[in-house]
């Protein structure tokens, strides 16, 4: 933040230079998107040597040339001396053949050799040291398949003897060697030591000169932007162009994908600015989500620390202890008032027609439902006599009753009586509660529940909210987007 203000502070200095600075020039902008390519560059070259070695038979399939040089000059990869020679072995013998014929003696040596060969390939296993010990396998149990026998050793000395080859044809035999075998023998390699006593690995020589392209790169840079603003640090230039720095590392090259996001983005060849909209928008609403399950468990927490430190004990049995008051006012006698105001004045006469018809039929039923009455009812007018006195019975209760409680209100002894049955009403609660034996049950049944709460409800609030709180964002910036 400092360093964006002593940025602005400098730009300021003058509005030329800063116009200037928004509006670049037309051959920055190439230089910006050639160095952009430069960086692209440089790390799909280190994420093919990083890719390499697990990748190599496929890369020799796509280009054998260029992944066979780059192996033996870059990363001291050459074939498996073993199996190099066999193969050689073998062609020696399909030249041999096509001299000669099988049953010549000289064909005859060479199938001899090719039996030594195979039982010392078996026993020492070339490929183990190349991590490919799954290509030997292979080989013999397609050995073994074409063969006929469960035995790799001797079906790869039977597939090397005159009369097998015989018998076959040759031209048939060749063939599935060729297809079959041949590809599993040649991906086999051996990557050479060097005098570090770990595997060869000479990318440096590659790699350096892209790291001297961007340290010249960088220092101009920090040049440009402290003579460009005197304000600025050299320090501070380096701090803005942070992300250059992993550009000079000779080791955590995959870190490079940081600068060559950011160069990509500010040179536009690439407009990345609504994925990273989104993966913020992902960030922020994991976070919002994260940090509502810990403060609401948090407060849960704090809930059941007061009451099993007394907290409802000390409320109910300690009335006259200390309270801070911050603005000389009761705030529960005048939010009290105000309500009681606004029930007997306010809600009470708009509501006293649906009070009168509920008292007239509560009164006419006991009525009707009065033995005097049933014996009464027969005689001329005294139907609409019940009607008449349930309701002016209704209307005189409702009324005494309203009159009743606003002159309670009024009166300054109504109004004291009323706070004195309400604080005798306190008083006796917590006397009550004290003599009682519930209230240790009642403050273990709420730790319990408020520990269910937390198990049942605030627990699925990651996997609950987060859902609907990624979707709900998605929506909101949907909106303007769609502007």
């Amino acid at each position: 933040m400092a360093i964006e203000v002593k940025v602005k502070q400098a730009a300021g200095q003058s509005v030329r230079r800063s116009a200037t600075v928004r509006q670049q020039p037309r051959g920055r902008r190439w230089f910006e998107k050639l160095m952009a390519l430069l960086v692209l560059i440089n790390f799909l070259l280190v994420l093919f040597d990083w890719s390499y070695l697990p990748l190599r038979d496929e890369y020799m399939r796509l280009f054998p040339a260029f992944t066979t040089a780059y192996g033996y000059h870059v990363k001291g990869v050459e074939p498996h001396r073993m199996t190099q020679t066999y193969l050689q072995t073998v062609d020696r013998l399909n030249e041999q053949v096509a001299q000669t014929g099988l049953q010549s003696p000289q064909t005859a040596g060479l199938l001899q050799n090719l039996r030594q060969r195979s039982e010392e390939m078996i026993d020492e296993n070339p490929f183990e040291g190349a991590g490919k010990s799954g290509s030997l396998e292979r080989i013999k149990n397609r050995m073994r398949d074409r063969v006929g026998q469960e035995s790799a050793t001797a079906a790869l000395n039977t597939f090397w003897s005159q009369p097998y080859l015989t018998q076959t044809g040759w031209s048939n035999s060749i063939a599935f060697f060729n297809r079959e075998i041949r590809p599993l023998l040649a991906s086999n390699d051996y990557r050479g030591i060097g005098e570090n006593g770990k595997p060869i690995d000479r990318f440096w020589r590659i790699d350096i000169w892209f790291i001297g392209l961007f340290a010249i790169e960088l220092s101009a840079r920090i040049l440009y932007l402290t003579r460009r603003h005197p304000g600025l640090t050299w320090l501070d230039a380096i701090v803005l162009r942070w992300y250059d720095l992993l550009l000079l590392l000779p080791f955590w090259r995959i870190l490079r994908i940081i600068p060559v996001t950011v160069r990509l983005h500010r040179s536009k060849l690439v407009n990345l600015h609504p994925l990273s909209k989104r993966v913020v928008r992902l960030g922020v609403s994991s976070i919002a989500v994260e940090l509502t399950e810990m403060v609401v468990l948090r407060i849960v927490d704090q809930i059941q620390e007061l009451i099993r430190g007394g907290a409802i004990k000390r409320w109910l049995f300690q009335p006259d202890r200390p309270y801070i008051d911050l603005n000389n006012v009761d705030e529960v006698a005048v939010l009290s008032h105000h309500f009681t105001d606004l029930l007997v004045h306010r809600v009470f006469p708009k509501i006293q027609p649906d009070l009168d018809a509920l008292l007239r039929h509560s009164i006419a039923q006991a009525i009707n439902s009065s033995p005097v009455y049933t014996g009464l009812r027969h005689l001329p007018g005294m139907s609409q006599w019940s009607d008449q006195l349930s309701r002016e019975i209704a209307n005189q209760i409702s009324q005494n009753a309203y009159y009743a409680v606003t002159n309670a209100l009024e009166d300054e002894v109504g109004a004291a009586l009323m706070q004195k049955l309400i604080r005798n009403f306190n008083q006796t609660f917590r006397s009550e509660a004290q003599q009682h034996e519930a209230l240790a049950e009642i403050q273990a049944l709420t730790i319990a529940l408020l520990d269910e709460v937390k198990v049942n409800y605030v627990e699925r609030i990651n996997e609950a909210d987060n859902d609907s709180l990624r979707s709900m964002t998605q929506r909101l910036y949907q909106i303007p987007e769609s502007k």
